[in-house]
C-alpha cells in the first residue's frame, strides 16, 4: 500500500506578495511576477508583469526557483502550474516545494490537479474565495516510490495530451457547426434582399406594437407577482415562464405598451445589444424591463419567425452594431431600432426560408449537442483518470497495487 502523509510534512509552502502599485519603478524590472491570471496552462513560461530586485526586497513577495509547483489559494482556487524559470509570486499563490528528492515535482503537480475540486469546495469568503494554509498543509498525499511516481506522471502526461487533442478537435467541430448555420443564414438573406427595397422596422410592425422599452425600475422579487423578462434571460431561442423574475404588478401599470401577448420577438437594447429571443405563448400578460423591446411584425408584411431569422442575420446585426454606443453599458436608442432596415420578400419565399432554416437549425443543434457531449465526457474522463492515478489503479500489475 502507498504511504499517506500530510502535504505539510513532505513540502514547504511559500507565499508571496504584491510590491506597492504606487511605485511604478517596481514594475520595470526583469523578474517575472506571477498572478493567478498567468496560470492558464500546465507551464508558466512568462508573466504579464515584471518586477525589480528592489520590489522583491521591499515587499513580501518571494522568488521561487524554476521547476517549482505553484497553486492558487485565493481567487483562482484549483489552479495549478509549474514555473519554467525563477519567478516571484503574489499573495494569492503558494509555492509547494518538496523537502527532499523522494517527491517528484511533476507527480506533485498532477496530485494537486486531482485535488482542485477539493480546494474549490473548501473556499470561504463573501467576495473573494480562499483556503487557509492549515487546510492545504493537512491535505493527505500518497507517496509511492520515485520510480512509481515517474510511471504515473508518464501515463498522465500522455493521457492528458491525447484528451487535449481530442478536445481541440471537438471544439473545432463545435465552432464549425455554428459557422455552418451562420453561412446558410447569410446565404438565405443575401438572396432575399436582391432587387428588393429595404423597409424600416417601424413600418413593418403591428399598430399596437410601440417599439418601446419596458419597465425602468422593476423593483424587488414579489412572491406570486408579474413575470418580467430581463436582458439576462435572453439565453435561449425561446423564453419560457419558468425562472423569470416576479415583480409587483402595480409597477407595470405605466408600461402597458410593452405587455406581452406571447410570440413576440424580444430584442436586447442595453448590454448585449442585438441578442434576440422568441417569447413563448405562456408569457401572455407578462412584461419586460428597460433593456428589452418587444416586436410584433404585422402579418400582412412579415411572418414572425422569418423576422426572427432576419434579426439574427449579418445584415441586421451589423446595423445594430453600427448604432450601438457606450463604454460601461452598451446600448442602442429606440429611434435607431425603429430605423433598422429589413427585406420583405413574398410570403412564398418567407415560408420556404423558414422551413429550410428550421431544418438547418435542427441539424446544427444535433451536431452541437454531439460535440458538447464529447467535451463534457472528456472533462469527466480527466477527473476519472486523476482519481484512479492516485489510488494506484493506473499502474496495477497482475491485480496488485504497486
Amino acid at each position: 500500500m502507498w504511504e499517506k502523509q500530510s502535504l505539510g510534512d513532505v513540502c514547504n509552502l511559500t507565499g508571496g506578495g504584491t510590491p506597492s502599485k504606487s511605485n511604478d519603478s517596481f514594475y520595470q524590472g526583469d523578474i517575472p511576477w506571477v498572478t493567478v491570471r498567468d496560470m492558464k496552462s500546465h507551464d508558466i513560461v512568462d508573466t504579464t508583469f515584471k518586477i525589480t530586485n528592489e520590489a522583491v526586497t521591499s515587499s513580501s513577495t518571494n522568488v521561487i526557483p524554476a521547476g517549482s509547483v505553484i497553486i492558487a489559494t485565493r481567487v483562482g482556487l484549483g489552479k495549478v502550474a509549474i514555473i519554467k524559470q525563477d519567478m516571484a509570486i503574489n499573495q494569492d499563490i503558494k509555492a509547494v516545494i518538496p523537502k527532499n528528492k523522494n517527491l517528484s515535482t511533476s507527480y506533485l503537480y498532477w496530485w494537486l490537479r486531482s485535488k482542485s475540486q477539493e480546494l474549490i469546495k473548501a473556499g470561504t469568503g463573501a467576495t473573494v474565495q480562499g483556503v487557509k494554509l492549515t487546510f492545504v498543509n493537512n491535505l493527505q498525499i500518497t507517496t509511492p516510490k520515485i520510480e512509481e511516481q515517474k510511471r504515473i506522471v508518464a501515463i498522465l502526461d500522455q493521457a492528458f495530451a491525447d484528451i487535449d487533442k481530442a478536445r481541440a478537435t471537438a471544439e473545432r467541430n463545435l465552432k464549425n457547426a455554428r459557422e455552418l448555420f451562420d453561412r446558410y443564414l447569410q446565404q438565405v438573406f443575401s438572396q432575399c434582399g436582391e432587387g428588393r427595397k429595404a423597409v424600416k422596422l417601424e413600418e413593418l410592425v403591428t399598430k399596437d406594437c410601440s417599439l418601446s422599452y419596458g419597465i425602468v425600475q422593476p423593483g424587488l422579487e414579489f412572491d406570486g407577482g408579474l413575470p418580467v423578462v430581463r436582458p439576462t434571460d435572453l439565453a435561449s431561442d425561446t423564453i419560457q415562464i419558468n425562472g423569470l423574475k416576479r415583480i409587483n404588478p402595480v409597477l407595470a401599470e405605466s408600461y402597458k405598451r410593452t405587455t406581452l401577448q406571447g410570440g413576440e420577438l424580444l430584442l436586447c437594447v442595453r448590454g448585449s445589444t442585438g441578442v434576440i429571443s422568441l417569447a413563448a405563448s405562456e408569457l401572455k400578460g407578462a412584461n419586460v424591463t428597460r433593456g428589452i423591446v418587444p416586436i410584433r411584425f404585422a402579418s400582412e408584411h412579415m411572418i414572425q419567425k422569418f423576422g426572427y431569422y432576419q434579426f439574427i442575420s449579418k445584415h441586421v446585426q451589423e446595423q445594430i452594431r453600427e448604432k450601438t454606443y457606450g463604454a460601461a453599458l452598451m446600448q442602442i436608442n429606440i429611434r435607431d431600432v425603429k430605423k433598422l432596415e429589413f427585406s420583405v420578400p413574398p410570403f412564398s419565399y418567407q415560408n420556404e426560408a423558414i422551413f429550410k432554416l428550421d431544418e438547418m437549425a435542427s441539424l446544427v443543434d444535433r451536431l452541437k449537442n454531439v460535440y458538447q457531449d464529447k467535451l463534457n465526457n472528456l472533462t469527466e474522463l480527466k477527473k476519472s483518470i486523476l482519481q484512479k492515478a492516485f489510488k494506484g489503479e493506473l499502474t496495477k500489475s497482475k491485480g496488485t497495487v504497486v
